[in-house]
C-alpha cells in the first residue's frame, strides 16, 4: 500500500501532535497502571501486619448481624465484604443518615469512616493511573486522553503500513541514536497495538462512561435514563418494601446457594467476593452476590430473595445481557482481571512498554527538530526536553517514594494516607522543578539516579518495617512479597543502567543535541 506524500505528512502531523498533547497524562497512567495489575499484592506488601485469613462465615455472619442491630440505617441498604476477598476479615460497609460511608469489621462493628484493614497505597496509585492524581475532573481529563490516544494509534498505524512487513523487525543499534529510539519505538507499538486500542477503547469508556450518560439523558432518553441506570447495571431487581418484618436466612445459605447457581450455568470457578443487602428485616429483602470467575472474562452475580433463597437474577459469564457483558468485559480486559498470573505479568509489560512509547515518542519529536547547524537549540526542544525528564522521570521517583513511605511512616507514627500523599506528589514536583532549572541531560541523569536509588530503597524499607527481607519471603513461599521487592531492585538496576547510557550519551553525543554535555 502507497500514500500519497501530502496523506502521509498529515497523518505523521497528527500523530506527532497528538501523541505530545496526551503523552504525558498517557507515560503517568502506563507506568501506575502497570503497578495496579498487582493492586491485591500491594496490598499485601503495603499492609504486612495484617494476619492470614483465618476468618470464617461464621464471623461474617456474626459482622453483619451486629452492624443491622446496632446502625438502622444499614437495613435499607448495606455491602459486605467475605473473608479472604482482598481482605483478610470481613468488612461491612454502608451510609448513614447524611450520606456518609461508614466501615465495620469483627473488631470495631460501631463503624468508621476508615476502611479497615485497608492500606491506601494501592489506591494512591490507582489514582495516578485513572485521574492522574487529580480529584473530580481528572478521571474525565484521562477519559477525553483516552480518545486522543485511539486517534494517534490509528494515525500511526497508517503512517506505518507501508512499511510495515520492512520495518516491523528492523532494530539497527549503532551510532545512529534517533535511528534505533525510532526502530524500537515502532516495534513495540505495531507488536502491542491490538492491546492499545483495547486500552484506549475500555479506558474512554470507563472514564467517561457517566459523562456520556449526563449528555445522551436529554437529548435521546427523554431525561429517563439516570432512574433506569440502576436496573441495567444491578443483577437484584428493584423490589419495594413488604411492609412485613421475615428474617433473613443465614449467610452461609446465601454464599452456597450462588455457588450451585454458577454451578449450574457452567461457572465451575465461580467464588462470591462481596454482598449486597437491601431491605434487610422485611419480607421483600434482596440480596445481591458478586464473585470472581478467574477462567472468565470478568466476574459475575446471582440475586436471591434474601428469605427465601430463591433465584431472582443471575449475570454469570455466558449468560449475561449485553449491558453487563459489555460493562464486565471492559473492566475486565482493561485492568487484566481474567487469565491468572500470566496475563497480569503480560499486562505489567504491556504497561511498562507503552510508557516507553511515550517517552521515547517525545524524544524523537525533540531529536527531529534538532537544528544540526546551530550550536544552541531552540526554546521548544529544551522545554520539551526539560518536561519529559521531570514529568515522566519525575513520576518514577514519586511511585518508589510513595512505595517506601508506606513502610517508614507507620514506623514513625505518622497519618500514613496523608504522609504517602504528601510524599509522592511533593517529591513529584521537586523533580519537574529540578528538571526545569538543570540542563536537560544533566537533570536526566541526576533524576535516573534518584530513581534507581529510592527504587532500591523498597525492599530496604519493607524489611526493616517488617522483617520480611527478600530472602526470608523466598523462603516462606510469599511469592507476592518477593516478587515487589524482587522487582524493586530490577527497576533500580534498570533506572541506574539507563542514567549510565545518559551520560554515555552526553559524552559522545554532537554538541548540539539538547542530550549533549556541551547544550545549554
Amino acid at each position: 500500500m502507497k500514500l500519497k506524500p501530502a496523506t502521509l505528512r498529515t497523518f505523521t502531523n497528527l500523530h506527532s501532535w497528538i501523541g505530545l498533547v496526551a503523552g504525558f497524562a498517557l507515560f503517568v497512567a502506563f507506568y501506575a497502571g502497570a503497578i495496579t495489575v498487582f493492586q491485591p499484592d500491594v496490598q499485601r506488601w503495603a499492609n504486612p501486619h495484617a494476619m492470614p485469613s483465618t476468618a470464617t462465615l461464621a464471623d461474617a455472619q456474626q459482622l453483619l448481624d451486629e452492624v443491622l442491630a446496632q446502625h438502622p440505617e444499614a437495613r435499607d441498604h448495606v455491602g459486605m465484604t467475605f473473608p479472604g476477598y482482598e481482605l483478610a476479615q470481613p468488612m461491612a460497609y454502608w451510609q448513614d443518615s447524611d450520606g456518609t460511608w461508614l466501615f465495620a469489621s469483627p473488631d470495631n462493628t460501631a463503624g468508621s469512616t476508615a476502611e479497615p484493614g485497608v492500606a491506601p497505597l494501592p489506591e494512591l496509585i490507582n489514582e495516578l493511573h485513572y485521574a492522574l492524581g487529580i480529584p473530580q475532573v481528572g478521571i474525565w481529563l484521562m477519559g477525553v486522553v483516552s480518545l486522543l490516544y485511539g486517534v494517534a494509534l490509528v494515525s500511526g498505524f497508517v503512517i506505518h503500513l507501508p512499511r510495515l512487513a520492512k520495518d516491523l523487525f528492523a532494530l539497527r543499534p549503532g551510532r545512529n541514536l534517533k535511528r534505533f529510539w525510532q526502530d524500537t519505538h515502532n516495534v513495540i507499538g505495531v507488536l502491542s497495538l491490538p492491546f492499545h486500542v483495547m486500552f484506549a477503547v475500555t479506558g474512554a469508556a470507563l472514564c467517561l462512561l457517566l459523562v456520556a450518560m449526563l449528555a445522551l439523558n436529554p437529548l435521546v432518553y427523554e431525561g429517563k435514563l439516570m432512574a433506569a441506570s440502576a436496573a441495567a447495571m444491578n443483577t437484584a431487581p428493584t423490589v419495594p418494601k413488604a411492609g412485613t418484618a421475615a428474617p433473613l436466612a443465614p449467610l452461609a445459605a446465601w454464599h452456597a446457594r450462588a455457588i450451585a447457581v454458577a454451578h449450574e450455568h457452567g461457572d465451575t470457578a465461580f467464588q462470591p467476593g462481596y454482598l449486597k443487602l437491601a431491605h434487610a428485616g422485611d419480607a421483600h429483602a434482596v440480596v445481591e452476590i458478586t464473585g470472581s470467575s478467574p477462567h472468565a472474562l470478568g466476574g459475575g452475580s446471582v440475586a436471591l430473595d434474601a428469605v427465601s433463597g430463591a433465584v431472582l437474577a443471575t449475570q454469570l459469564p455466558g449468560s449475561r445481557d449485553a449491558n453487563h457483558a459489555i460493562l464486565a468485559g471492559a473492566y475486565a480486559l482493561h485492568f487484566a482481571d481474567y487469565g491468572g498470573i500470566a496475563v497480569r505479568w503480560l499486562y505489567f509489560l504491556l504497561g511498562l512498554g507503552g510508557a516507553f512509547l511515550f517517552y521515547s515518542g517525545n524524544l524523537l519529536w525533540i531529536e527531529s527538530r534538532r537544528k544540526r547547524r546551530q550550536a544552541e537549540q531552540g526554546r521548544a526542544q529544551l522545554g520539551m526536553a526539560r518536561a519529559t525528564v521531570g514529568i515522566c522521570i519525575g513520576v518514577c521517583v514519586a511511585i518508589s517514594a510513595a512505595f517506601v513511605a508506606a513502610q517508614v511512616l507507620p514506623m514513625l507514627g505518622w497519618d500514613v494516607a496523608a504522609g504517602q500523599r504528601w510524599v509522592c506528589f511533593s517529591s513529584w514536583a521537586l523533580c519537574a522543578l529540578w528538571a526545569a532549572r538543570r540542563a536537560p541531560v544533566k537533570a536526566a541523569r541526576e533524576l535516573l539516579w534518584l530513581a534507581a536509588i529510592v527504587t532500591a530503597l523498597v525492599p530496604l524499607a519493607h524489611g526493616m518495617a517488617t522483617g520480611w527481607w527478600l530472602w526470608r519471603s523466598a523462603a516462606a513461599g510469599q511469592g507476592a512479597l518477593f516478587a515487589i521487592d524482587a522487582g524493586a531492585l530490577a527497576m533500580a538496576f534498570a533506572f541506574a543502567s539507563l542514567a549510565r547510557a545518559v551520560a554515555r550519551r552526553a559524552r559522545r553525543d554532537q554538541p548540539n543535541s539538547v542530550w549533549a554535555s556541551t547544550a545549554a
